[in-house]
């Protein structure tokens, strides 16, 4: 279930997601997705994320960073967890530290100085219905936001960077976005490290993967031409980019999915 955020936070927020789990899960794969994930716990039920082969349980409130490996879910059945999915470049205005702080890491809220979380989720709890728990968490966001409106014209500058990188096929020439923009090369790796909490040549490549995890998916195209229309080099590059991510070849993905009929990005996008 996906509820759109309010007018106000809609800029910065992607939507805001239930998941409930159905049935137990034991070390289901999902892969980065190109956004950062505020998990919250609504039912008290157990789950756990691995991530680079550490494994972190699940607490009340979760920041989820950007991912640049793949991660590996374990939760039990009747978890659900209320997700607030961030724009990549807008969760500098919402959390204190560097976005790289948060990067192939999840972290328990509770350890974040400055952060009122446990305050934040104790009247989210006490709310009593899900339209109620997002207006609480909306209220909490909203305050962020003006806290950190000074953030605002950097957290601008990076997603217009961002829409050169989408518009030239997810490749990234630093050198030409730099001339263009009129910033420094080097100012741009630290605006995305601070704002994103990846490297622009790493946010080029997790957003090229996603175009093409959507392709092998959910079309039939074959894996040379999702290759050349999501800026590959070609399709060894394609197949070596994809394994870094999924553990797995575009082809094995693609029949995964049909194996299984079951839609993949239910797990991929799950994000907790």
């Amino acid at each position: 279930m996906q509820i759109l955020p309010s007018a106000s936070l809609a800029p910065y927020i992607k939507s805001y997601t239930v998941v409930t789990i159905d049935t137990d899960l034991r070390d289901e794969i999902f892969y980065p997705s190109g956004y950062v994930d505020l998990i919250i716990n609504i039912s008290g039920g157990f789950a756990a994320t691995i991530i680079n082969g550490r494994q972190k349980d699940t607490p009340d409130i979760e920041l989820l960073g950007h991912l640049t490996l793949p991660t590996r879910l374990t939760a039990a059945k009747g978890t659900s967890v209320l997700i607030a999915r961030f724009y990549p470049y807008a969760g500098t205005l919402f959390f204190s530290d560097p976005l790289s702080e948060f990067t192939n890491y999840a972290t328990d809220m509770y350890d974040v100085p400055k952060m009122e979380s446990r305050d934040l989720y104790d009247r989210i709890m006490q709310a009593d219905n899900l339209y109620s728990k997002i207006k609480v968490l909306e209220s909490y966001l909203l305050q962020q936001l003006k806290k950190n409106e000074s953030r605002i014209k950097k957290t601008a500058m990076v997603q217009a960077l961002s829409q050169d990188i989408f518009m030239n096929q997810y490749t990234l020439d630093l050198s030409a976005m730099a001339q263009v923009s009129g910033l420094s090369a080097r100012y741009i790796q630290k605006l995305y490290l601070t704002h994103i909490g990846l490297s622009p040549s790493s946010f080029a490549a997790v957003t090229r993967f996603n175009k093409s995890l959507q392709m092998v998916l959910n079309t039939h195209q074959s894996l040379t031409a999702i290759a050349y229309d999501c800026g590959y080099y070609d399709q060894a590059h394609f197949i070596k980019e994809f394994k870094k991510f999924t553990d797995i070849t575009p082809s094995a993905s693609r029949l995964s999915m049909i194996k299984n009929n079951t839609d993949l990005q239910q797990v991929v996008n799950i994000g907790f």
